[in-house]
């Protein structure tokens, strides 16, 4: 008998996962199926790799039961702080005793595992791990995907989130918007000796963004940040290949004493940088989340986020029609999360690429400008306001699931 379920999910990640947990919660069926090793996924070991959870990202995964998962694992984000190249005239974005923080900081194996567990223990997914598809199917009756065992799973909506090159938007034949910044993100963990506060470090110089973000100490009380630098893609290499000694030099010079001696610096790694944008995020009994829909920039640390929110949208509007009736692959309810999901994440997008533009022009005269632009900012309240809430994505038309 053919298992057909609501849902054929393609990629089991941050995204693809929080969609079938959220979907299972609100009684929508689903088949997830992912390439990787949930075993190499989630090793032991923090090698920098860490995602910012916005207030409304956490709202989520307290509403469909993470929380008590997660909680000791996160590090709340207390403050941000933007600055010129360590200059006068940078922003410190805090918010009041009675607002909370602004986020969370966890290492992406710790969002995993908890998504994962979750998974195995939910009857309404069907989890198929370590799996390759050789072919999609999608047509006015349901939606199905082969796998390289022969296995053909069944369901009456198609969904993508197997990021930036998803090969089912590809297949779709979705236009897509995309530019390269010729750079390349290097992640890193570091152990320092100076506690950082819990404040997220966002210090721009010329060749580009230098995060530092707050992670818990170690199991022995050693202070922990993710690094995340933005170099150009030509010195990419020859900083990759740099001695663990050389590369805590290049930091330390860098941070300029802001958490005193790097002690220690985990496994490197790297990935490009680039944009895009698809134009349509919905097709025939097919809807693409996450990354398929649109990559930006690490800059604001929005990325995750805005997938998340994709998943919110997503799921009330199917849990809304399906109550009514009607089969989750109906394309009145595509065109209800098209409408929604399109420009918020298109204005995200074109935001973030303007910030990423705006601090990489050089020179003092910009450097000026911009620094003259951020003390503006800190003097006005109801701006800060603003850019905090942002952040905390707790501003336009929210899902239900994403509030508190």
């Amino acid at each position: 008998m053919t298992d057909k379920r609501d849902l054929v999910i393609l990629g089991g990640g941050l995204v693809g996962m929080t969609l079938a947990l959220a979907a299972a919660r609100k009684g929508i069926t689903s088949h997830v199926i992912d390439r990787a090793d949930p075993a190499e996924l989630t090793a032991d070991g923090f090698d920098g790799r860490a995602s910012a959870i916005s207030t409304a990202s956490w709202n989520l995964f307290t509403n469909i039961g993470l929380a008590e998962r997660l909680e000791p694992h996160g590090c709340p984000i207390a403050s941000i702080a933007v600055t010129d190249q360590l200059k006068p005239g940078g922003i410190d974005f805090a918010p009041a005793p009675h607002e909370g923080t602004l986020g969370r900081m966890f290492a992406n194996r710790e969002l995993r595992l908890a998504l994962f567990e979750a998974a195995r223990e939910e009857e309404r997914i069907d989890w198929h791990a370590k799996s390759e598809i050789v072919e999609r199917k999608r047509d006015a009756h349901g939606v199905s995907a082969v796998l390289s065992d022969g296995t053909e799973l069944h369901g009456s909506l198609m969904i993508a989130a197997e990021g930036r090159g998803s090969p089912t938007r590809e297949e779709a034949g979705l236009a897509i918007a995309k530019w390269d910044y010729s750079h390349r993100a290097i992640i890193a963990g570091l152990v320092h000796e100076k506690p950082h506060n819990n404040v997220a470090w966002e210090i721009f110089y010329p060749a580009g963004p230098f995060a530092l973000l707050p992670m818990l100490d170690d199991s022995g009380g050693k202070h922990r940040s993710a690094l995340v630098w933005t170099v150009d893609e030509k010195d990419a290499a020859g900083t990759l290949k740099l001695s663990d000694r050389a590369f805590l030099a290049e930091v330390q010079k860098r941070m300029d004493g802001l958490f005193g001696t790097i002690e220690a610096v985990g496994r490197r790694a790297s990935f490009p940088l680039g944009f895009h944008h698809t134009a349509r995020i919905t097709a025939e009994r097919l809807a693409l989340i996450g990354d398929a829909a649109h990559g930006i920039h690490p800059i604001a640390g929005q990325g995750l986020n805005l997938g998340l929110r994709d998943v919110g949208a997503l799921v009330e509007v199917l849990a809304d029609g399906m109550r009514l009736g009607l089969d989750p692959g109906d394309a009145q309810l595509l065109q209800k999360y098209e409408n929604w999901r399109g420009v918020d994440a298109f204005t995200v997008a074109l935001a973030t690429d303007g910030l990423t533009r705006l601090f990489g022009i050089p020179g003092k005269t910009a450097s000026a400008i911009r620094r003259l632009g951020m003390a503006g900012v800190e003097r006005v309240p109801i701006l800060k306001t603003w850019f905090m809430d942002e952040a905390r994505g707790v501003t336009g038309d929210m899902p239900a699931i994403l509030k508190a």
